[in-house]
């Protein structure tokens, strides 16, 4: 037996659908949309620079250790700062096309194994994370493969496109994914995180990572490609040709950040570009980790200007490409032990240097207080007998 609908009802039922459907186009279409970011409070950092120079220490004797207290007390606004109480990791997963044409020492199916390595504790950031005191989130934002639901619910797509001969993504999936590492962000600080690191696993990423950069840096695939997860010299061959053929694909987009994003990123990057330029917008200081997040990071300071204030670098990786990107922006690491793992490992080993910089600034006694003479001050003064 069969009924015929109402007319009306239809009509409006459309209407609906239409409107939801609309809502939700607006929503991906405003995703890549920021307002110049607000920098970290100037007037604070002059206080710390302050500060610094009445601490019980020659003036600049601590270093860099100096620079990071500044840079941390003007992303928190006060002086003297606090100990970052609720540092975050998320690891942004996803599958590259591009892996299946040799260019990892690993499979692709090590993506969702890590996925589940991370879930159970088991991966080299859990470890680092524990010892630094941060927590650590992963997201499935395009596993070839289903995953735990409890990561999953921000999937764009399984796996992205193979870059030296198609898109990673449609245009749709590009501002769903930067829709999606906004959202992540947002999740992350308004749960209280006070500093974040983004994180990456996903066999074959530096591929489109090094894509990313030479194309922002105008720079020659043999210039910038490394040997990612410790690949041999005929796999080396097939990734520079992979980059060499993909960055012919994306040279002509390197001015429009989506367009370049859905050429030849990936989910997972698009989504971590997302996730750094809200964490900016947010006035919510973040760590950088190696290659692949530092290349999602030059596309986030191009979508919203001025984020890079509110990041600092943790590490330089082996990679070619990420010296350039740091080049490129400006950025001093904070340590270089060679590392090349990705996870955010790079970020969160940095984290207790920036923790002691902080410290230091807030903990550290005066020469008032401590009663100890500054430079330059005149001995004091003994009486004597005639």
């Amino acid at each position: 037996m069969s009924t015929e609908a109402n007319p009306s009802e239809n009509t409006e039922a459309d209407a609906a659908g239409n409107t939801e459907a609309d809502a939700a186009g607006n929503t991906e279409a405003d995703a890549a949309v920021f307002e110049p970011v607000t920098p970290p409070d100037r007037d604070v950092r002059a206080q710390a620079d302050a500060r610094q120079l009445d601490l019980t220490k020659p003036a600049g004797s601590l270093g860099r250790l100096e620079t990071l207290a500044g840079w941390a007390a003007a992303c928190q606004g006060v002086c003297p700062p606090h100990a970052f109480a609720r540092p975050r990791v998320v690891v942004f997963a996803g599958d590259h096309g591009i892996a299946r044409n040799g260019v990892s020492a690993y499979p692709p199916e090590v993506t969702a194994q890590m996925v589940a390595n991370f879930l159970g504790g088991g991966a080299a950031v859990n470890v680092l994370a524990e010892i630094a005191g941060a927590t650590v989130r992963v997201v499935d934002i395009a596993v070839e493969v289903d995953t735990d639901p409890a990561v999953s619910n921000h999937k764009v797509r399984r796996s992205s496109g193979s870059i030296d001969r198609e898109d990673a993504l449609t245009h749709e999936e590009t501002l769903q994914a930067i829709a999606a590492g906004r959202a992540i962000a947002d999740e992350e600080i308004d749960g209280g995180a006070d500093l974040l690191i983004a994180g990456d696993m996903g066999i074959g990423n530096t591929t489109p990572a090094t894509v990313l950069i030479a194309a922002l840096t105008d720079s020659e695939p043999v210039a910038v490609v490394g040997r990612g997860t410790g690949i041999d010299d005929a796999a080396w061959i097939r990734k520079t040709a992979a980059i060499r053929d993909a960055l012919r694909r994306a040279r002509p987009h390197v001015r429009d950040t989506v367009a370049l994003l859905r050429t030849a990123s990936g989910a997972d990057l698009a989504a971590m570009a997302g996730f750094l330029a809200q964490a900016a917008s947010r006035r919510t200081p973040v760590i950088l980790d190696g290659v692949v997040v530092t290349a999602a990071a030059m596309v986030a300071d191009e979508l919203a200007f001025g984020a890079r204030e509110w990041w600092v670098a943790g590490h330089r990786s082996t990679e070619p490409a990420h010296t350039i990107a740091l080049t490129r922006m400006g950025m001093t690491p904070i340590v270089e032990f060679d590392m090349r793992l990705g996870e955010g490992s790079g970020a969160v080993t940095a984290l207790p240097i920036l923790q002691g910089a902080v410290a230091i600034l807030a903990k550290m006694a005066t020469f008032s207080e401590a009663g100890v003479s500054t430079e330059g001050s005149k001995p004091a003064e003994t009486d004597t007998e005639d």
